[in-house]
């Protein structure tokens, strides 16, 4: 299986949405209903309605007048352009389609409008919203079975094959968590076969994970080795996808010495799993990195929550004298400072934290299907109705693609852990120093003196990327901020023969990140061919390339992915 773009156009927007969901840690634990329940906001936006009567009367007044227009056929109201889901001939002329369309993009537009017009706080502000985004996606004709044209296409053209298709596809969905319409089937790739394919070997078992070292392909390879650390929340491969699309193949290729720790899926066993474990863990696997090729320092690249610990850790290595054994610190879509942190950040609360807390400590663990429910539903346009139709209403299977089938190979994460990273996020500790710790050590992010280069997606509803740029003004050495295209993940997965890939990057890093996009230029191709000059240039120079994997103390102990990528 290969990860070709399918035919249908609206997957490449899924692809964009998809995201490892290692920051909804909150209300995850607690199911998507406490989502789409904000009891106190909903009971201050009818407050602000009620001190707004010329508001509401106006939306009315206005809504109705567009309803009697709609009605006589006079309305000039349609879809835009890009929407995806009106773009079938029959909803613009069938006179009850387009009706329907009419009437439910007035009505979308007076409740948008009631919802700004009340100026809530940012924090109901974006609560109120993710629950009217669900409620306007959930009601759009597009997904109703009596209306759409393409359910009854497809139920033409199959002999009403497709709604026995779409009624059995329904059922296995709800049969278990994440109970959310399937965005790839179960046997569009094999880990080791399509995807995870880059040569290597495990060089390092431990509990907590297994350290994969990649062949080297070139005949010289840079001094220091670069140890990419991915969320704990997700498999590892998502920089080692199908050939082609795989950071560590391109990373390679160019002459880097690669390691990547592959995380355990955790259990209910190791539920006293905090961040000092896994920090340790990150230690261990530079030390590593260290000791089998030989130099006196190795670089970081650290993804998600994987950069939040790495971040931690290397202020634990200042702390300890040791951060001179750190080349140069790698974060990619990592929030380090979660004031406002979006959607993701707006639900927290202490009472909802606590709650939430309680749940994992009851199990020993968060389950990884449990956040991806939570997060399909902030994109519920991308990652739920379109599948809904594909999947339900069409009775088609949904198109491969290899992010979306890594997104859904999720995994657990620790219950200490999960308090651990609410904690931090709570208090927004990261952005004062010493309010943190990480193995003992107090942790002071300006005394991170080395350089860094920090990688945000500019479409990232889960880490925005003016929350990532912030981390410019935390870490204390030279940091170069690349905003790429994209969103959280797709930002990631940026190979070189991406037609649209792009960035911007500017000479400083102002405090506001409007100064920085204002002086900001922009860059076409990926960011992985910038990376990976910038990092040769701080990796110490060259030497031949190594016959193998290991060395002595660490010998190869089988073939890469090693056997913990594929724990369920």
């Amino acid at each position: 299986m290969t990860a070709a773009a399918p035919e249908p156009s609206w997957t490449e927007d899924a692809v964009d949405a998809a995201g490892g969901p290692d920051v909804l840690l909150t209300d995850a634990a607690l199911g998507i209903t406490n989502r789409l329940r904000p009891d106190g906001s909903l009971l201050r936006l009818a407050a602000g309605l009620a001190r707004r009567p010329a508001l509401v009367g106006r939306q009315a007044a206005a809504l109705g007048a567009e309803l009697g227009r709609i009605a006589a056929g006079r309305s000039a109201l349609m879809p835009a352009p890009r929407d995806r889901r009106f773009a079938d001939p029959a909803w613009a002329g069938n006179a009850l389609l387009r009706r329907s369309v009419q009437a439910y993009l007035a009505a979308s537009r007076s409740a948008e409008a009631l919802l700004a017009g009340t100026e809530l706080g940012w924090r109901d502000d974006t609560r109120l919203k993710f629950l009217l985004g669900n409620l306007v996606a959930a009601a759009a004709p597009s997904n109703n079975p009596l209306l759409s044209p393409a359910a009854w296409k497809a139920l033409i053209d199959t002999g009403g094959g497709s709604a026995l298709n779409g009624l059995r596809a329904f059922a296995t969905d709800l049969a278990a968590p994440p109970r959310v319409p399937s965005m790839v089937t179960a046997d569009a790739f094999e880990v080791g076969q399509d995807l995870a394919v880059t040569p290597g070997g495990v060089v390092q078992s431990a509990e907590q994970f297994e350290l994969i070292q990649y062949q080297p392909t070139t005949e010289a390879v840079h001094r220091y080795p670069l140890l990419i650390v991915p969320p704990m929340i997700n498999k590892y491969y998502i920089v080692d996808l199908a050939p082609g699309r795989s950071l560590v193949e391109y990373l390679v290729g160019q002459g880097h010495q690669v390691f990547v720790m592959s995380w355990r899926n955790p259990d209910a066993r190791h539920r006293d799993w905090n961040l000092d474990t896994y920090g340790g863990a990150i230690v261990a696997a530079l030390d590593a990195a260290r000791a089998i090729s030989g130099e006196p320092k190795a670089s970081v690249l650290a993804l998600c929550s994987g950069g939040i610990t790495a971040a931690m850790v290397a202020a634990h290595l200042h702390v300890a004298g040791r951060l001179g054994e750190l080349a140069s610190l790698g974060l990619g879509v990592t929030m380090l400072d979660q004031a406002q942190a979006g959607t993701a950040g707006a639900v927290i609360d202490e009472k909802t934290a606590a709650a939430a807390m309680a749940v994992s400590s009851a199990r020993g663990y968060l389950d990884g299907a449990a956040l991806a429910e939570v997060f399909a539903w902030l994109r519920p346009e991308d990652l739920i109705w379109n599948y809904w139709v594909n999947n339900y209403l069409q009775g088609r299977p949904p198109p491969p693609f290899d992010i979306l089938y890594w997104n859904a190979d999720t995994t657990r994460l620790p219950a200490a852990l999960h308090h651990d990273f609410i904690r931090l996020g709570l208090a927004n500790a990261l952005t004062t120093p010493e309010a943190a710790t990480m193995l003992g050590s107090p942790v002071d992010l300006s005394k991170v003196d080395v350089d860094a280069y920090v990688i945000a997606g500019v479409a990232d509803h889960l880490c925005p990327w003016q929350s990532c740029y912030r981390t410019t003004q935390l870490l204390g050495g030279p940091v170069k901020f690349v905003l790429s295209t994209s969103g959280h993940i797709a930002a990631m997965v940026n190979p070189p023969d991406n037609r649209k890939a792009a960035f911007q990057t500017a000479s400083s890093n102002p405090a506001d990140p409007e100064a920085f996009l204002a002086a900001a230029h922009m860059e076409p191709g990926s960011w992985w061919l910038d990376y990976s000059s910038w990092l040769g240039e701080r990796s110490g120079g060259q030497k031949k390339s190594p016959a193998q994997p290991g060395r002595k103390g660490y010998p190869v102990q089988s073939a890469a992915p090693g056997a913990y990528v594929h724990d369920h």
